[in-house]
């Protein structure tokens, strides 16, 4: 086990040395509290087989637990819709938020390891921000992230990936995450 007291994440100290500085001469903050940094990531999985077999949700939870680091908690209908056969507080998907080092340790997993693994990779859409500094993604495999097993997979799943920055804008939060080498396209 790493003593966490000398450990720091590559990409945290990456910001820390030089990302700020960069971001600090761009767009000319007078403060280092106005450069935008991570704030949170949020994995989320919906499980749509879950209607007929709930396994199929702790099986979703279990492997969401394994790419994240942390353990991931199960979700539940908010009311019943009868048309898709859903009740209410039945399990749906499972998430999972991440601060601090496992965040970036798993900023770093995303950009490195499973994006370039993704099927005919060309870049993630640039566009995808909502307007207050956040991006959102999807992937349709979960079974790109090195920590999934693919003979033990039942089910190949999607999963959406939102990276919450505390930027004010979506130019500024592209920025940031053009640091980090996040592969966009446009």
């Amino acid at each position: 086990m790493l003593d966490a007291t000398k450990y720091t994440p590559r990409l945290r100290a990456e910001f820390r040395d030089k990302i700020r500085a960069a971001l600090k001469e761009e767009f000319g903050y007078k403060n280092d509290m106005q450069i935008p940094r991570l704030d949170k990531i949020v994995l989320n999985m919906g499980v749509g087989e879950a209607v007929k077999d709930t396994k199929k949700v702790k099986q979703a939870a279990e492997e969401l637990s394994l790419i994240a680091g942390q353990k991931a908690v199960i979700t539940h209908a908010k009311k019943s819709i009868a048309g898709f056969r859903v009740r209410e507080e039945m399990p749906l998907g499972c998430k999972v938020t991440l601060r601090g080092d496992r965040m970036y340790e798993f900023l770093d997993r995303l950009i490195n390891i499973a994006l370039p693994r993704v099927r005919d990779f060309r870049g993630v859409k640039g566009s995808s921000f909502d307007g207050r500094g956040n991006y959102a993604m999807g992937l349709k495999e979960h079974i790109v992230f090195p920590e999934i097993n693919f003979d033990k997979v039942d089910e190949v799943l999607g999963m959406d990936i939102i990276i919450c920055t505390n930027a004010k804008t979506d130019a500024e939060a592209k920025s940031l995450l053009k640091h980090f080498n996040m592969p966009f396209t446009s």
